[in-house]
């Protein structure tokens, strides 16, 4: 059992709700979430954690109000613009995985991939931010690409449907946090979470910090991960 697991995904919820408890509006949640995902990344790159997945805008948060949703883009953007070079020193191999929809402003998807080449050979952490992402949309995705390749239907296996998604290199997910203590998926690296391991601590995502991280990796350590076996000497078994 590794100490550390490999592929942690964040699901950052609560920003609106800390807002409101607080009397604010929802975008001073989001402001403050800004200080926890910069925690988070020196957490798990202090802790040994290879990739971090971070999800960020879902292809669904397209359904809020236009102006939350004009707020985040800037607020994005500048994020990514002012903590570049801690990434950049940090080693982090940062990379952006979602659509192109249109409404993403072009600033903004052009700094996705100026921070994605300024970063791509770094052989530190990999951190993956899920922005206009949907984990059905991906495998419909990877469906399409395998019809375009024209690959017999008898010759699909997993491993090959795998291959067909964004960023194939990726590994399964270990361990999801969701803060908050909802307790949903959605929507959220589907094909790559089907193993992992649930930890919903009830605190909200802006008061999310390192000593939160640290406890949902112990969890996670504590947990019997079996992937549909069992343990040895269980009842019934001869050895």
């Amino acid at each position: 059992m590794r100490a550390v697991p490999r592929h942690v995904a964040c699901v950052m919820d609560g920003n609106g709700r800390w807002a409101q408890q607080r009397s604010l509006p929802r975008t001073a949640g989001h402001r403050a979430a800004e200080t926890t995902v910069i925690d988070i990344i020196e957490a798990a790159r202090a802790a040994g954690v290879e990739w971090l997945s971070l999800y960020a805008f879902s292809t669904e948060n397209w359904n809020r109000p236009g102006t939350e949703v004009d707020y985040l883009m800037r607020l994005v953007r500048r994020v990514v613009r002012k903590h570049a070079p801690l990434l950049l020193a940090r080693g982090i191999r940062c990379r952006f995985l979602g659509g192109a929809d249109p409404r993403i402003p072009r600033e903004l998807a052009r700094d996705f991939a100026d921070l994605a080449a300024l970063t791509v050979d770094n052989r530190g952490m990999t951190l993956t931010v899920a922005f206009d992402h949907g984990g059905r949309r991906d495998i419909v995705e990877a469906a399409r690409s395998l019809i375009r390749s024209k690959t017999p239907a008898d010759e699909v296996t997993e491993r090959l449907f795998a291959d067909h998604l964004p960023f194939p290199d990726t590994p399964d997910v270990d361990l999801v946090i969701r803060t908050s203590g909802e307790q949903r998926i959605s929507n959220f690296m589907l094909w790559q979470v089907a193993y992992a391991e649930w930890v919903f601590p009830e605190v909200l995502w802006p008061d999310f910090r390192a000593p939160e991280f640290l406890a949902c990796l112990h969890t996670y350590r504590c947990r019997d991960r079996r992937f549909g076996g069992v343990p040895p000497r269980t009842n019934g078994d001869p050895s």
